[in-house]
């Protein structure tokens, strides 16, 4: 498949002049609805690719393989951009490479790289950052590896939440100066410091699920050009399952069940008439 036109669309998103919620997707139904209901960018968490291949809690057992699998799978299921948190790159900067070529044969227009320690070391009890030597050779690794040019490669870094602003700004611009295409700042960012890195980068900006409470039109005033909103269609998807299949159990009749999708919403997610116009075609 042919993956070069959403990267491009993606690209030209970033380097608009507004802020964009991203759809949180998991699994090629998913990424149909938020490319159906008009989300422009879809966003796949390494947290909800451990939730949904492994059924794990987010601790860096999900495989790079697993994770590039599901990638693969929403990216062929649309059309949509999709940006992934690969987290540390699944590894050292040689790990790095390799996370950037798998993830840019899956389809990926946008790749997080992150400078926290991973997976928890041993008496570890709080999280810590790599040095930022490391941190610039990983950025710098991921570089390197990318193949197609219009695959974004975006930093991320938990600094402002761990070690503080300062060091969260001086990684930013150790970042932005080997050549990433955006910032990606996971929590601790508040409005003084926001400003701050407005005022001091110069490619676009990206804030974790708490930069989805703050406004539109201030981030993006900021430079801001994904604010995430959370993980919910995950937890909302988990809730829905968990209450239908005990409704069942506990004698509820199937025909008095509520919330469940209409044939006809099944039909358009799987695109069945896509696939009724290809049988007509080539089986009749």
């Amino acid at each position: 498949m042919h993956w070069t036109d959403r990267r491009e669309r993606y690209r030209e998103l970033i380097h608009g002049n507004e802020c964009l919620h991203p759809g949180s997707v998991f699994d090629a139904i998913s990424a149909r609805i938020a490319e159906d209901l008009g989300f422009e960018v879809g966003m796949f968490a390494g947290s909800i690719g451990s939730f949904s291949v492994l059924g794990a809690p987010d601790l860096i057992v999900l495989t790079l393989t697993e994770f590039a699998a599901q990638a693969y799978r929403i990216n062929r299921a649309g059309k949509l951009p999709l940006m992934v948190d690969a987290d540390h790159g699944y590894g050292n900067a040689l790990n790095v490479m390799r996370t950037i070529q798998e993830l840019e044969t899956a389809g990926v227009a946008g790749i997080m790289i992150e400078d926290t320690v991973l997976p928890r070391a041993f008496g570890e009890k709080k999280p810590s950052l790599i040095s930022l030597e490391e941190g610039i050779g990983k950025m710098r690794a991921a570089l390197r590896a990318r193949e197609d040019r219009s695959l974004t490669i975006i930093g991320r870094t938990s600094a402002a939440a761990i070690t503080g602003p300062a060091d969260a700004l001086a990684r930013a611009k150790a970042y932005q100066k080997e050549g990433v295409d955006a910032m990606f700042f996971a929590g601790g960012v508040t409005r003084e410091l926001l400003e701050t890195l407005h005022g001091e980068l110069k490619i676009p900006i990206m804030l974790g699920g708490g930069g989805g409470d703050l406004d539109k039109a201030w981030l993006g005033s900021m430079g801001v050009r994904i604010a995430l909103q959370g993980h919910q269609p995950f937890s909302a998807a988990v809730q829905a399952v968990y209450s239908t299949l005990k409704a069942l159990r506990d004698g509820a009749k199937p025909s008095a069940l509520t919330g469940i999708a209409s044939a006809e919403m099944l039909a358009k997610v799987t695109r069945s008439g896509d696939y009724k116009a290809w049988t007509d075609e080539f089986l009749s």
